[in-house]
């Protein structure tokens, strides 16, 4: 065997291999394509929108085999079964929530009338002052 030879020694150094095979490229080790629920949910809602004769194209597109599409569809219908059950108990009232609102906004609204005879009642005596102490008013005040 020459040293031309495209095949690398077992015991070759780095500098050797490259002299070798004439390129210095650096070649990355492969992994695995992972892939998230969303996604996959994504893309079989996508396939069940399309007709038959398009489902190849889009899985062309996405780089996608059809055994990919089989499992996820296994995944999905799988989670959909283990879904946690409705807990047990009363059961939400949807309308509980604007009758809290209500009931608070009148409560504020007792408050602010609460108030606002409080300061009528202060205003009607600083009134009465300044009439017993003879002092102008702001009302006749130019």
């Amino acid at each position: 065997m020459d040293s031309s030879s495209s095949e690398v020694q077992p015991g070759s150094s780095a500098a050797d291999r490259v002299s070798a095979t004439g390129s210095a490229e650096v070649v990355g080790k492969a992994t695995r394509r992972r892939f998230s629920l969303a996604y996959k949910r994504k893309i079989v809602a996508l396939v069940a929108d399309l007709p038959a004769g398009e489902i190849g194209a889009l899985l062309r597109r996405e780089g996608l085999f059809s055994s990919n599409l089989t499992q996820w569809r296994q995944q999905l219908s799988a989670l959909e079964a283990h879904a946690p059950e409705p807990k047990r108990g009363p059961k939400p009232n949807p309308s509980l929530a604007e009758k809290l609102k209500v009931e608070k906004l009148e409560r504020e609204l007792a408050r602010m009338h609460k108030r606002l005879a409080q300061a009528e009642a202060i205003i009607d005596a600083q009134k009465k002052l300044c009439a017993l102490l003879g002092l102008p008013s702001s009302e006749e005040s130019p």
